[in-house]
């Protein structure tokens, strides 16, 4: 019996008590959604618009474009004041992004004094005569000093991605942050107006307004009395009336465009209403913070009554699992696509697969490790997938070499399973080593149990992973016309499935146990993150699907980060607080 499984007292009713408190936060993310206000928002903000390619509900567009111009998906607004500054918000209330969108439409005067765009470098604050402490910015500050930004937007659009410093980048970001909220203002250049025949021609408002169509020039003017016109005679009425603060027509223009949507049978009206329902329940900021839960009642069952707090760990984590699998499970319909697209996707994704597999550990082990490996991997991925989405629309059209769902649903998915058991088989390593080192937690047998989990997942890794390359190799011959390339991802894959392997001959032939199969293991973490976000940095090849300045810091960081952590496992054996190599008196002297 190890220490894990021995009876430990405690209470037996704390994991009921933390499930229900668990269950009861999850019930309330799936609330109905609220206007806020007299206006009918929610209506409002399920109706469609084409942007990036995609159709989507209008509260995403607001949420987005939010999010691209100042991280965060609301505002602190009231009395024609807003702010997404949280050091002042006296007399203001939290507002949702749609609500910022249509004063950017209808009041635009107004709109141009919320300071809600977001400046960090600090040359570019210096540039604006900023002398105190601030991150945002209202569009009327940035128009004040046009002069000199301008100078400095022209630079950066004749210099190379390539070739640009961090300066340049964070200029260029400030440059299309600027167009993009041009572009909002711009009523008349959305594609609003869905075609009743099912086509792809959307129109604008004003292409939609004029009576009369002219097939000999092509003009996209639809007569009155159909679809189009009824549509955007409606649309512009939701307008006008929210910038006269009439909300009884505002929400008669609303439902009289939901109205026609149905009526014409538009295939996707569902879709968009769910999608807004989604972005309202937030799941994957709800599992974050039930991961957080997980890792600590984890973490204190490592010091005190061990199998109450482990076992309400393991239940939470399944709550985790459940809100975390709904989060991947409605992405995946709503865009149509397996569940792997795109850098962000791939984040939840990598989590997902690693909480999982952290689950059966826990439920195999009862020791409280594997539901602290699980949090934390499901915890920092879906943290990175929260700065992946700062750069917009998360569910964007793909490159056209992954279009094919085939393969998204193959070689994606099963090699993204295994970047997440090689990352749960680095995080078990980093567990062994730092409880191993700094505390007294670790006993000989639940040492042995971690070695066993460790080398475990990482043969789960490699069979994942090298199934994964070689389909990746069938696609790259479909699509490209050759198997391999040495392609920096190709590369990348490569080293995965090397590593994994050398791994495990390490561990047969002897040559490493308990503690050096550990520390493989968190270097297997490294080779992950290189092919995983390293291949991208390069900018090079054909697997490079957009650079990441930010993720260049991180990156180093975090490998830094993981050498210390092998170093630190390396530390000879006097050093290790935790009896993982002493066997207890009764197996040294058991025949």
């Amino acid at each position: 019996m190890t220490e894990a499984t021995k009876p430990s007292g405690g209470k037996p009713w704390l994991p009921i008590v933390i499930l229900v408190l668990g269950i009861l936060y999850l019930g309330s993310a799936f609330r109905p959604q609220s206007n806020g206000t007299e206006f009918d928002l929610v209506g409002f903000g399920r109706l469609p618009v084409i942007d990036q390619g995609r159709v989507k509900p209008l509260d995403t567009y607001a949420r987005t474009s939010l999010m691209v111009l100042s991280n965060k998906q609301t505002l602190f607004m009231g009395e024609g004041v807003a702010t997404s500054e949280r050091k002042h918000p006296e007399g203001l209330e939290k507002t949702a992004a749609i609500n910022w969108l249509l004063d950017v439409v209808t009041r635009p005067e107004q709109a141009r004094q919320y300071t809600m765009m977001r400046v960090d470098h600090p040359d570019i604050l210096g540039l604006l005569g900023v002398q105190e402490e601030r991150q945002y910015f209202s569009i009327a500050e940035m128009v004040e000093n046009a002069e000199v930004l301008g100078a400095q937007f022209d630079m950066v659009q004749q210099t190379a991605t390539s070739e640009m410093t961090g300066y340049q980048r964070q200029v260029l970001k400030l440059s299309n942050g600027f167009s993009l909220y041009v572009s909002l203002e711009g009523l008349m250049g959305w594609l609003v107006v869905p075609p009743s025949d099912g086509s792809e021609n959307w129109l604008t408002l004003q292409a939609a307004s004029h009576a009369g169509h002219d097939h000999a020039s092509g003009d996209h003017t639809t007569p009155a009395g159909t679809f189009e016109y009824d549509y955007q005679v409606a649309l512009r009425s939701a307008f006008d009336a929210y910038a006269l603060n009439d909300p009884t027509r505002f929400n008669a223009a609303v439902a009289s465009c939901t109205s026609l949507l149905e009526t014409t049978g538009y295939p996707t009206l569902g879709k968009h209403s769910f999608e807004s329902y989604f972005n309202h329940v937030a799941p994957f900021v709800r599992t974050m913070a039930l991961y957080v839960l997980v890792f600590v009642l984890a973490a204190f069952s490592w010091l005190g009554m061990s199998r109450p707090l482990a076992r309400a760990a393991l239940w939470v984590l399944i709550l985790a699992v459940i809100m975390h699998t709904f989060g991947l499970t409605a992405r995946t319909w709503v865009q149509g696509r397996p569940p792997v697209t795109n850098l962000y996707s791939s984040a939840i994704f990598v989590g997902w697969g690693a909480s999982l597999l952290g689950m059966f550990l826990e439920r195999m082990f009862r020791s409280g490790i594997g539901a602290a490996t699980a949090a934390s991997m499901g915890f920092l991925t879906l943290l990175v997938a929260h700065h992946l989405s700062l750069s917009g629309d998360t569910m964007t059209m793909m490159q056209a070499v992954l279009d094919t769902n085939f393969w998204l649903a193959t070689h994606v998915t099963v090699i993204t399973l295994g970047y997440s058991a090689t990352y749960l088989a680095g995080f078990l390593g980093i567990i062994f080593i730092l409880r191993g080192v700094l505390t007294k937690s670790v006993s000989f047998d639940e040492g042995k149990n971690l070695s066993r989990m460790i080398y475990g997942i990482v043969a789960f890794a490699t069979l994942f992973s090298f199934v994964g390359t070689i389909l990746g190799g069938i696609w790259a011959d479909q699509s490209w016309g050759r198997f391999w390339g040495w392609d920096p991802k190709e590369n990348g894959a490569l080293l995965i499935v090397l590593w994994n392997a050398l791994v495990l001959h390490a561990r047969w032939g002897g040559l490493v146990r308990q503690r050096g199969i550990a520390s493989l293991a968190v270097a297997g973490n490294i080779i992950t993150s290189w092919s995983w976000f390293g291949t991208n940095m390069l900018g090079v090849g054909l697997h490079a699907y957009g650079f990441i300045d930010s993720a260049v810091f991180w990156m180093a960081v975090f490998v830094t980060s993981q050498l210390a952590i092998i170093g630190i496992g390396s530390l000879p054996m006097r050093f290790w607080r935790s009896p993982v190599f002493e066997k207890p008196r009764r197996e040294a002297t058991t025949v």
